[in-house]
């Protein structure tokens, strides 16, 4: 801690020279560049694309939901977008993943960014599972979702030195309940960017974006399924959580990618937790215990995931459908914006 004290006013100087010397001498002009986003019908990836088209970028828009797209694309060229293409793909098949690429690179030319914000989070307990089937689609969306399209990219980047922007999450770090299959996803995914980052030798940049709460689809409650269906389940939260807005968000991380910035974090403050999760992880792990256990038993219900809520009880559920469907066995692609 003697030296935490000593050395963070340094580091945080250094941090703040680094920002302003990239802020004044290496924006990029994104006027005319290519930028893929995947995941663009909803959410983060979605206002991601309106600030690419502030800046007059030429836009390849990549979800499963193509009508959502078109309507996205209409407002990025009322925005200033140069041109903007919809293209509707599953980023968890690599033969998708190709195949926009390469229709990009036949319309453009080329690839200046390639933006993963396509992600799916949960929010059940891991006991709670009864249907295991859910597991390797959270995995396919949150991992090979980002890998898929990186791998098939990578070689038109090197050619424009291009930047690849990944949309990360606190919880890769930061242990939260409700989401252990996600935080897998997302601390595997952090890891392998970090290894292509030495791998590329600065020949590719790499922002990775890190969030903690986003308010959105996910934190209103929905699930936006191929088809755009609200459901899964119904449940109650122990802490009702509030989330920054998602166009800050997307705004920081246009505005990281341009200055070259290897992280953008939001909200700043989370790596507070880091410093008790380095130090002293004993006492994080205490608190969320104590947090957690002071509003009373869990209750939470995913159809064909979780278990039935039990009865009596009171409490706002966050979503409540009508006539749940099942979980459909095929990979869903879509944003999360938790």
């Amino acid at each position: 801690m003697m030296m935490l004290a000593f050395s963070w006013p340094a580091l945080c100087f250094i941090n703040a020279c680094e920002w302003f010397y990239n802020t004044l001498y290496t924006i990029e002009d994104m006027d005319g560049k290519v930028v893929i986003i995947t995941g663009a019908s909803s959410g983060i990836g979605e206002q991601i694309a309106y600030e690419y088209a502030k800046r007059r970028a030429n836009l390849v828009l990549v979800a499963r939901r193509e009508q959502r797209l078109r309507a996205i694309s209409e407002k990025a060229r009322y925005l200033g977008a140069n041109s903007a293409i919809v293209i509707a793909a599953d980023v968890v098949k690599e033969d998708d993943c190709r195949r926009f690429v390469n229709e990009t690179v036949n319309f453009y030319g080329r690839v200046d960014h390639l933006v993963n914000a396509a992600s799916l989070g949960h929010t059940f307990y891991f006991d709670e599972v009864t249907d295991s089937s859910v597991f390797p689609i959270l995995l396919d969306i949150n991992f090979w979702g980002n890998v898929y399209p990186t791998f098939v990219a990578l070689p038109y980047l090197h050619q424009s030195n291009g930047r690849v922007i990944v949309n990360a999450s606190v919880e890769n770090w930061l242990p939260l309940p409700r989401m252990s299959l996600y935080a897998a996803a997302k601390a595997a995914l952090v890891n392998f960017y970090e290894t292509l980052r030495l791998e590329v030798n600065n020949d590719v940049g790499i922002t990775i974006a890190t969030h903690g709460w986003i308010g959105g689809e996910m934190t209103r409650g929905k699930f936006m399924l191929e088809e755009g269906a609200e459901m899964q389940w119904k449940e109650e939260r122990e802490v009702q959580a509030s989330g920054g807005p998602v166009e800050e968000f997307a705004r920081l991380i246009v505005s990281g990618a341009c200055r070259g910035d290897a992280y953008v974090k939001y909200p700043s403050w989370h790596d507070t937790f880091l410093l008790f999760r380095v130090f002293a992880p004993n006492v994080l792990n205490w608190s969320f215990r104590l947090l957690l256990s002071t509003h009373g038993t869990r209750r939470t219900s995913m159809v064909g995931v979780g278990k039935p809520i039990s009865e009596g009880g009171t409490g706002r559920y966050l979503m409540e459908t009508t006539s749940p469907r099942k979980l459909p066995a095929g990979p869903i692609t879509f944003s999360k914006t938790e």
